[in-house]
């Protein structure tokens, strides 16, 4: 019998919360099959099966438990990953009876099996036989996953959607109520933006910025960027270009107070708002004064795909001397973004919109966005807050003044 324990997700926390279990009580289990998400003040990460049996679950969902405290059991039951099955005597054998410290989630690999998968759906064979045991509605499945190969993660992901909307409220008429316990990193978020509120001086400033030259370059470039680099280019990159460029010409809203000490970092750490499945994350791009427009595309895709999955970690999320936020992508025209403390600033992108401009004495439509700063005024001035968005607005307005190792923008894309 293996004891699956506890991992530790950090050096400060003790004590998670079982947000949700994956499987259910007597259910066979892989090894490195995803069985149980657990949520701690900082993030939420899933944990795998040591190795394969059958699961028994002896702390409920919602319970909150110390680190290293046994959640579940693992007997011997049939392992079909290798081709071969054993009896739990022969895996009790194996493993003598040890404690095994549940690890997160890693990626499994696929069965050999050789049966097609569904008809219109790019599928590994492990997966379409979960598909077909589970009778998974492969159109929804493709819709949520357009253009990927569906893997084991992919299906744990849309099993884990699919549940989530079925604990979401039914408005039937009835004058009933739904009550749900709020997560360990829910309570946390809620407890650190009442702090910004309470405990800094937070101001906004606004501004707008005309899209028309970054969007062509888009247009123009996207598809040949992607081939050589493997991902498009897109808005983020060039707003986390810009505004690492700025911050190294206004260092102080790149810097944070630290009891009565104001700490300048010699490093640009971006932190990139993205929505989870559980709520608001900011994984970490580090050193970004260093890297090219793609490495910065590379990093944040990489960073959004980990963010929509689950498996952001501590270490993804520690740091950071600045964030973006970009509220866009869900239609907001205008919002004050919240400190991320103990940052000093963050960025608040919007939808973009054509609006009519004035220029040259003319009216004519372009693609506006606004962007907004919110600070900390007790770091940073009226001055500083105003010339770092009018920086930004000037960057991304002429994209040819972001250099990338000394050559133009502009000459580094038609190098592509």
């Amino acid at each position: 019998m293996i004891e699956i324990k506890v991992p530790s997700p950090g050096e400060s926390i003790t004590q998670v919360q079982i947000a949700r279990w994956l499987v259910n009580d007597g259910d066979p289990v892989e090894k490195d099959q995803e069985i149980v998400e657990i949520d701690s003040d900082k993030a939420t990460f899933p944990v795998a099966s040591p190795d394969t049996g059958i699961i028994a679950i002896t702390v409920a969902e919602g319970e909150t438990v110390e680190v290293g405290a046994v959640i579940a059991t693992i007997t011997g039951g049939q392992a079909e990953t290798s081709g071969q099955a054993e009896t739990g005597g022969q895996a009790d054998r194996r493993t003598g009876g040890q404690v095994v410290e549940a690890r997160h989630a890693s990626p499994q690999k696929a069965d050999e099996s050789t049966t097609e998968p569904p008809p219109d759906l790019h599928a590994t064979p492990l997966a379409r036989k979960i598909i077909e045991e589970k009778k998974i509605d492969t159109a929804s499945l493709a819709a949520t996953f357009p253009g990927r190969k569906i893997g084991r993660k992919e299906l744990d992901a849309f099993i884990r959607i699919r549940k989530e909307s079925k604990g979401a409220p039914i408005f039937t008429g009835e004058r009933t109520i739904t009550r749900k316990k709020l997560s360990t990193l829910r309570l946390k978020l809620a407890e650190r933006l009442v702090a910004v509120k309470n405990e800094t001086a937070m101001l906004t400033t606004f501004n707008e910025i005309n899209m028309r030259k970054v969007l062509e370059i888009k247009e123009r470039y996207s598809d040949r960027f992607k081939e050589k680099y493997g991902v498009g280019i897109g808005l983020m990159s060039f707003f986390t270009k810009a505004v690492t460029i700025a911050l190294q010409e206004f260092p102080v809203i790149n810097s944070m107070i630290d009891g009565e000490e104001l700490v300048m970092p010699n490093y640009v750490d971006m932190g990139i708002a993205v929505s989870a499945p559980k709520g608001l994350v900011v994984p970490v791009i580090r050193n970004t004064e260093s890297m090219s427009l793609a490495d910065i595309e590379i990093s944040i895709k990489e960073m959004a795909t980990k963010a929509r999955e689950n498996r952001i970690t501590i270490d993804d999320m520690k740091g950071g001397s600045f964030t973006i936020s970009n509220g866009g992508v869900y239609g907001s025209l205008m919002s004050t973004p919240i400190l991320n403390p103990p940052q000093s600033g963050i960025l608040g992108m919007h939808k973009i919109m054509d609006r009519p401009i004035a220029v040259n004495g003319k009216v004519e439509i372009h693609p506006m966005m606004y962007i907004a700063l919110s600070y900390d005024h007790r770091v940073i001035d009226g001055r500083e807050s105003v010339s770092f968005l009018i920086r930004i607005k000037e960057l991304i307005e002429e994209p040819a003044r972001m250099l990338t190792s000394g050559e133009d923008l502009y000459q580094v894309l038609l190098d592509i």
